[in-house]
């Protein structure tokens, strides 16, 4: 791999060593700061090369307590501190310096919920008589809360529904945003629930240089994008926040309710948050809450309080909901459940996730076939070697290889996957074969989606956003 424009191939381990601890210093202070995103991007960058530099040299990764030339501490912190150097991941910013992604089953310890195993995909088998989704098969949805509690309802056929969103920040989604969507409306096939979709464009416009009206038209843009997808029209609402939250006197009065019950410290201490940050951002926490609680959405629910809610996220979303279950016991609501999914990875590696404002990162739903071909063959990272005789002789590393990790996403074939995952790793499989493989299975699943999308008209997208009642067989 290429090394890093700013990194100094020609460092000692001491120097560098220093100067990973010296650049992990203003990443923080960065952060504490309230830095752009551009500015702890780019310094976040500089430290995960600066790492890989100081591992190439070393052989060994970089630890805080442990400079070059001394033996590796034995206290027991030592893992520990490692750790929050390697993986940081919040809403906002996912980052790790192992090429191989983000250690998940480090971040369930982490964050405390509960891993899903056989035993559970099994379960969810019986339930719905489906077989599982590929994204359950292969650990793509790998994390959960409470997921047993809902199954235990729905054996005995009590309600529950599903709740899941989008921040619009642009008006191109690009395949990874597809993630919790594909397998929502899987969720919604095999259940027969509704479902709700939060778009927060009020979040966007807090957070990002977006006029109001640009927020509401990338939520309206996006909606469409989900809308095609394949969502149950009699059986979906999806709502944008700066709509919504005015019309509706039970979302408000839930979110009011939330906001009283947390309180400024523990915002902080769950996400960042400095005395600089706006009460906007202070509060908006609470928005992203309220739609766990069926009574925020009185046209579909009444004013029941007692429907469960099931929601599927990316795991960076948690954070949100381990505020929203801390807060539902005392105001007397249900705790939602949770699925959490990995991270869909930058073209350019596991490092970071895709990100809608790098187009280079990204593969977007709006792309032509000839993007998608450019984009895989010039930018997905290769697990593979530098000459082709290395690859035939040792074969390549499906762990960091980008265009394998989207195959595991999207390839529906197990057994397909498996033997190509058997022919890269031998070296029976070269880089190119790979990608064009990718290639392959990109250009259709968007050339569809384009087509679909296509027929999402205004009108279409209003009636999806218009508050009614939907259809479902609760008792």
């Amino acid at each position: 791999m290429a090394s890093m424009p700013n990194s100094e191939p020609c460092a000692s381990p001491l120097e560098l060593f220093n100067s990973i601890a010296t650049q992990g210093e203003l990443v923080r202070s960065l952060k504490a700061g309230n830095a752009s995103k551009d500015e702890i991007d780019s310094a976040v960058k500089m430290l995960l090369s600066l790492k890989m530099s100081y591992k190439a040299a070393m052989g060994e990764d970089y630890k805080a307590d442990c400079p070059p030339g001394n033996p590796a501490p034995t206290s027991n912190h030592g893992p520990d501190a490692t750790e929050a150097e390697e993986d940081f991941v919040d809403p906002w910013t996912v980052q790790t310096s192992s090429a191989k992604g983000i250690d998940y089953d480090k971040l369930i310890v982490r964050f405390g919920s509960s891993k899903i195993d056989k035993e559970l995909i099994n379960r969810i088998e019986r339930a719905t008589g489906q077989r599982p989704h590929r994204f359950l098969r292969r650990g793509i949805f790998f994390s959960h809360r409470d997921m047993n509690q809902v199954l235990d309802a729905y054996e005995n056929k009590k309600p529950f529904y599903l709740y899941t969103g989008r921040g619009p920040s642009s008006e191109a989604m690009h395949v990874g945003h597809l993630i919790p969507f594909i397998f929502t409306k899987w969720l919604q096939d095999v259940f027969n629930v509704p479902l709700v979709i939060q778009m927060t464009d009020d979040e966007k416009y807090l957070w990002k240089d977006l006029t109001l009206d640009q927020a509401y038209g990338y939520a309206v843009e996006n909606a469409k994008d989900i809308i095609a997808c394949g969502f149950d029209i009699n059986k979906t609402f999806i709502f944008s926040d700066l709509d919504y939250m005015g019309m509706s006197s039970g979302f408000y009065k839930n979110v009011v309710k939330i906001q009283k019950h947390v309180t400024f410290n523990q915002v902080k201490g769950i996400f960042g948050f400095t005395d600089s940050d706006s009460i906007g951002k202070i509060s908006f926490p609470a928005i992203q809450a309220a739609p766990s609680f069926s009574n925020s959405f009185p046209q579909i629910f009444q004013d029941r309080t007692d429907i469960q809610c099931l929601i599927p996220c990316a795991i960076d979303q948690d954070p949100y909901f381990r505020m929203t279950r801390d807060v539902a016991p005392r105001i007397g609501y249900p705790k939602p459940a949770l699925l959490h999914s990995t991270f869909f990875p930058a073209l350019q590696g596991a490092q970071t996730k895709m990100s809608a404002s790098d187009p280079n990162s990204s593969i977007f739903l709006t792309d032509t076939a000839k993007q998608i071909k450019t984009k895989v063959n010039k930018h997905a990272f290769s697990g593979g070697r530098d000459t082709i005789e290395e690859h035939r002789q040792f074969g390549g590393n499906c762990d960091v290889d980008v265009s394998f990790m989207y195959l595991t996403f999207f390839l529906e074939d197990d057994d397909k996957l498996e033997q190509i995952r058997k022919d890269y790793t031998s070296g029976a499989m070269l880089t190119g074969e790979l990608k064009k493989v990718l290639i392959e299975v990109l250009q259709p699943l968007i050339a569809e989606h384009q087509a679909r999308r296509k027929e999402v008209t205004d009108e279409i997208a209003k009636e999806f956003m218009t508050p009614r009642e939907l259809s479902f067989d609760f008792q």
